[in-house]
C-alpha cells in the first residue's frame, strides 16, 4: 500500500439539481475547503446532507473517494476529476476502496491531534450522483467501474486538513471488502445463509446491516 495522505476535505452546500424529471435539494455537490475542518460523530462541520434516509447518519458519517480510483476514472470522464466530484468528504490518496475490509480503520494525523474512522460500507450509485454528473446512463458505469469508495464512522473526533498524513490499520482478515458489499448490490452475487450471518458479525453501515438481514430473512 502507497503512502497515505489526505489530499482535499470536501463539504456540499443545499443545491437544487433535477432528477428523474422533479427538483430536489441536495448536498452532493461538494467542494474543497482551506485550513482544517472540524470531524464530529455527525460529520464534517459545514457540511449538508440533505437525504437523511440513504447518507449520513453515525455510522456513514464521513465518505471518502480516492486518488487511485479517481485516476480509474480518467479515460472514462468526458471532464477532468476534481475533489468531490463524487460528493465525497474525503479525498485520500494510496488506496483503492474495493479492496479495503469492513473494520479497516484509517487514522487522520492532523494538526490538533488524530481524527480516528472505521470502514463501514461503500458507496452504492444513484440517481442523484448521475444527475450530479449530468449522465443518465452514469448508475450503470459506476457500477462497471467498481469503485464505490468508502462510507466511514467516526471514533475518535478532531480536525482534519489536506496534506494530513494518515495511517491504516486493517481489521478482521474474514471481513468482507467494500468489493464484494458492493458486487451484492449492483452484480448478481450467489448469497448463501452462512455468507450472509458471516457478514454481519462485522461492524457495517445500519442501512447495509438492516439490508443483508432482510435477505437473511428471504432465505428461511
Amino acid at each position: 500500500m502507497n503512502e497515505l495522505r489526505v489530499t482535499a476535505v470536501c463539504v456540499g452546500q443545499p443545491t437544487a439539481l433535477k432528477v428523474g424529471g422533479r427538483t430536489t435539494v441536495t448536498g452532493i455537490d461538494k467542494h474543497p475547503l482551506p485550513g482544517h475542518v472540524q470531524v464530529t460523530r455527525a460529520g464534517l462541520d459545514g457540511d449538508h446532507v440533505l437525504n437523511r434516509k440513504h447518507h449520513g447518519g453515525p455510522d456513514q458519517a464521513v465518505y471518502a473517494y480516492t486518488m487511485p480510483d479517481y485516476a480509474a476514472w480518467a479515460a472514462e470522464l468526458a471532464a477532468p476529476a476534481r475533489p468531490g466530484l463524487f460528493g465525497e468528504n474525503l479525498t485520500i490518496s494510496g488506496l483503492s476502496s474495493a479492496e479495503v475490509r469492513v473494520g479497516d480503520r484509517l487514522t487522520v494525523h492532523g494538526a490538533a491531534g488524530e481524527v480516528v474512522l472505521e470502514v463501514t460500507a461503500p458507496r452504492i450509485p444513484c440517481g442523484t450522483l448521475a444527475a450530479h454528473v449530468r449522465e443518465g446512463s452514469f448508475v450503470k458505469r459506476f457500477a462497471r467501474m467498481r469503485r464505490p469508495g468508502l462510507y466511514l464512522r467516526v471514533l475518535q473526533e478532531g480536525t482534519v486538513g489536506a496534506g494530513d498524513p494518515v495511517s491504516f490499520t486493517p481489521g478482521d482478515p474474514a471481513a468482507p471488502t467494500l468489493g464484494e458489499l458492493f458486487d451484492a448490490y449492483v452484480g448478481e452475487p450467489d448469497l448463501t445463509r452462512d455468507s450472509l450471518q458471516a457478514w454481519l458479525a462485522f461492524p457495517l453501515a445500519q442501512r447495509t446491516r438492516r439490508d443483508l438481514e432482510g435477505r437473511l430473512s428471504k432465505l428461511g
